[in-house]
């Protein structure tokens, strides 16, 4: 996607606390090109940065229609190994960083893990158990700082207003532009019911889709790269 396909959410940190933008500096995914788009905080600064894809019935995406969101994510080696997320979101309820979404992520840590959160996008990837701080799913095995996750996140509307969340990866022996999706252990798909009871809260019926991090700390790196949004017709 190009970068006008892209519009910042608003109430984000600012780009003296958070320097962002394409850059040839990282080392891309198997399959990648040239640049990768990068984040870095300038600041202990405690926030979020966000960004939604912008094209027509994408934003948000009509009522009762999800969508896919997918692509490789990277907490860079840092000043250190916590107060850093980088995640995908979907089902965005507004375009403001507050706005709650369904967001794919990877949690602080040497050894962080995956996880499914329901909640404010500024509040990014709890590094908690399932059933606690909006986390839905939490992946059973660990991944390690510096290395790219490729990541698919599907959301899908049924007729009864149920949403179901179903996650993906790519083992990134195979390249970005051939992905061979697999399920991963402890991240099976979750319906977020009609009548809140599985996530505390009402699910979300549509809305935006895109990526960010969320930073608590200095010198901290986020990296993204073959991002792709599709949606229910």
């Amino acid at each position: 996607m190009a970068s006008t396909d892209w519009t910042e959410l608003t109430g984000v940190l600012s780009s003296t606390d958070v320097r962002r933008g394409v850059t040839g500096g990282a080392t891309p995914p198997n399959g990648g090109g040239t640049f990768v788009y990068g984040m870095r905080s300038e600041q202990v600064v405690v926030g979020a940065v966000g960004r939604f894809t912008n094209q027509a019935n994408f934003a948000p995406t009509p009522v009762g229609k999800g969508g896919s969101v997918r692509g490789a994510i990277q907490r860079g080696i840092s000043a250190g190994a916590d107060g850093f997320q980088p995640f995908l979101f979907i089902g965005a309820q507004g375009s403001d960083i507050l706005s709650n979404a369904y967001m794919l992520g990877l949690t602080d840590g040497e050894s962080g893990r995956i996880a499914l959160v329901k909640g404010p996008i500024s509040s990014g990837i709890p590094d908690v158990a399932p059933g606690t701080n909006g986390v839905l799913r939490r992946s059973s095995s660990t991944f390690a700082i510096g290395a790219w996750q490729h990541l698919r996140l599907d959301m899908r509307v049924n007729a009864n207003g149920d949403t179901v969340l179903t996650v993906q990866r790519n083992d990134l022996a195979n390249p970005v532009g051939s992905p061979v999706w697999a399920a991963v252990p402890g991240l099976e798909q979750f319906i977020d019911d009609a009548i809140g009871a599985n996530s505390g809260t009402v699910p979300y019926p549509n809305g935006r889709m895109g990526y960010g991090a969320r930073f608590e700390d200095v010198y901290r790196r986020c990296y993204f790269d073959h991002l792709e949004c599709l949606r229910e017709t």
